[in-house]
């Protein structure tokens, strides 16, 4: 089963910050795992928040560009119908955000037991999901 990587880990991958050498080390490391899964919206947010200006290590276009590129080797899952409405029914059971709800909605949408992120609680397990924090 593929795991699904959240936008954090690709932003980890890029990170320059030395306090956050240890996430980046194992952001690399999740991504160099064959077994990996993204979505649309995880590359969107990827794209916008590594090139915003006011980002201390911000990279440029050609550059964000080519990893996501490079990751288009992972299953990626379009936003569609099924993972609208997965995700509204989680934020209903759940009470996560829509985004959040939405990142979990195409994971399952795409059969996966494991979500990284350190956005959502670790050790929980929606619809069969878990969520894993790597850097705990």
């Amino acid at each position: 089963m593929p795991q699904f990587l959240d936008t954090n880990i690709l932003l980890y991958s890029i990170s320059q910050n030395p306090v956050e050498s240890s996430k980046r080390d194992r952001a690399v490391a999740l991504l160099d795992d064959d077994s990996s899964a993204l979505s649309i919206q995880v590359l969107q947010e990827f794209y916008v928040q590594a090139t915003r200006s006011s980002r201390d290590d911000a990279i440029p276009h050609e550059f964000a560009a080519g990893l996501i590129e490079s990751w288009t080797r992972f299953p990626v899952q379009d936003m569609n119908l099924e993972v609208l409405k997965t995700a509204l029914r989680i934020v209903h059971s759940h009470g996560f955000s829509f985004w959040d709800s939405a990142i979990v909605a195409a994971a399952l949408t795409l059969g996966c037991d494991r979500l990284y992120t350190e956005d959502l609680t670790d050790g929980q397990v929606v619809d069969g999901l878990t969520v894993v924090n790597p850097f705990r």
